[in-house]
């Protein structure tokens, strides 16, 4: 992969933990507004860093490959 397919690789992947995270927070906000517990915690919410792979060691390793 070059540079600029890591920076499309790499946007891509920040697109679709953002789509994750706003149905995330929507979920809690529905149920906060029912009288419930939050359905994601604080943790759950950072893990999508690792899961789509763009914490900021994960960004750093693909360009230095």
């Amino acid at each position: 992969m070059n540079d600029e397919q890591k920076v499309a690789y790499v946007y891509a992947q920040a697109v679709c933990a953002q789509i994750e995270l706003q149905a995330m927070l929507a979920e809690n906000q529905s149920r906060a507004i029912r009288g419930l517990a939050q359905a994601w915690g604080e943790e759950q919410l950072l893990e999508l860093q690792d899961k789509y792979c763009i914490s900021h060691n994960a960004v750093l390793d693909l360009f230095q490959q």
